[in-house]
């Protein structure tokens, strides 16, 4: 039996704002609408679907694997921000970013507190 992995929603305080954020962030195009959700598309056919939540958001961890040249663009993005970033998933490492397995990673937040990961290389690929 084959699976794939499709599609997620992500609870926001503000389902537009969210998407927007992660599709700016991620360069990818502006978020869609389907049915109650904002939907960010991503290159492997999984998409991020936001919706607003009713209840108090629980922060959720995302990580995206993009390339080297992507990185620079994601990682200049946070800095122009102001946003806040971090090498590891417990953030004692404050304002760095990994080179775990021989690539990149940092970890940030969005809006509503959701861990962000971009990384150039998966865990455990080795480098």
């Amino acid at each position: 039996m084959a699976a794939q992995f499709n599609h997620t929603i992500v609870w926001s305080s503000n389902q537009g704002a969210s998407a927007k954020f992660l599709a700016e962030m991620l360069g990818r195009p502006a978020p869609t609408r389907f049915g109650r959700f904002d939907v960010v598309e991503l290159d492997n056919g999984v998409s991020l679907d936001f919706a607003d939540a009713e209840d108090p958001i629980r922060p959720q961890h995302y990580a995206f694997l993009i390339g080297e040249a992507d990185f620079d663009a994601v990682f200049d993005r946070i800095k122009d921000r102001g946003l806040d970033y971090w090498a590891d998933p417990r953030g004692n490492r404050t304002g760095e970013i990994n080179n775990n397995d021989g690539g990149r990673g940092v970890y940030f937040r969005d809006p509503d507190g959701h861990v962000l990961e971009v990384l150039t290389r998966p865990y455990g690929s080795g480098g």
